[in-house]
């Protein structure tokens, strides 16, 4: 497994990073909440890797990152709503879902047709994407039913070498996740919430929004 330092990654540590994810790899990153697992989306292959790193179930869709609302467009059926949500309030730990274009493969969003895409306040998690000229996988780099990591030393702790590369951001912000909006439901639905709070989200849609009833 290799190791890169966020803060001292250069040209052509980029390039290796990102010729690793054009072959398939998967690496773990920083993100603006917690660690996440990238690779490329539209590898089945590579896809299928993080669900058994994860020893995640295979009905969960998997999270993606862009870089820009332009790249959204490579893997959302992007509606006036979405695009409004995404504008005033991205780049920020916002996820929001949505329905998935017929490019992505069926394993990112687990049948579903349906996918949450964020772009993040991460400076080498959008980088990355950018260089990379695609979205970028970005569940959470830890065993399923075991806390996010927020550091490498967790990470290591759960995922061992699983992973082809470590890049350490350091300590990250949030182990709880982004907060996570379901525009694919009318009125909207937040699924969890985060740092981006419920109040905000209710008044930027005049009040026509709700929680998930637990």
């Amino acid at each position: 497994m290799k190791l890169f330092r966020a803060e001292t990654v250069h040209d052509e540590a980029y390039q290796e990073i990102v010729s690793l994810l054009r072959s398939g790899g998967v690496i773990a990153f920083p993100t603006d909440t917690a660690y996440g697992l990238g690779a490329d989306p539209f590898n089945a292959s590579a896809v299928d890797r993080i669900f058994r790193i994860k020893g995640r179930a295979d009905n969960k869709p998997i999270l993606l990152l862009v870089h820009s609302i332009q790249m959204l467009d490579s893997v959302i059926h992007k509606t006036d709503v979405f695009a409004a949500v995404a504008e005033r309030f991205w780049p920020g730990p916002l996820t929001l879902i949505g329905h998935a274009a017929p490019a992505l493969p069926a394993n990112v969003t687990a049948g579903t047709g349906t996918v949450g895409v964020r772009w993040p306040l991460a400076t080498f998690a959008t980088t990355l994407a950018g260089r990379f000229g695609r979205p970028l996988t970005a569940t959470s780099a830890n065993r399923s039913g075991m806390v996010s990591a927020i550091t490498i030393d967790e990470v290591n702790a759960q995922l061992g070498d699983a992973v082809d590369a470590l890049i350490d951001g350091g300590v990250l912000p949030s182990r709880g996740g982004s907060t996570l909006l379901d525009l694919t439901l009318d009125p909207p639905m937040v699924l969890r919430e985060g740092p981006v709070t419920f109040e905000a989200l209710a008044q930027f849609f005049g009040g026509r929004i709700r929680r998930q009833v637990a």
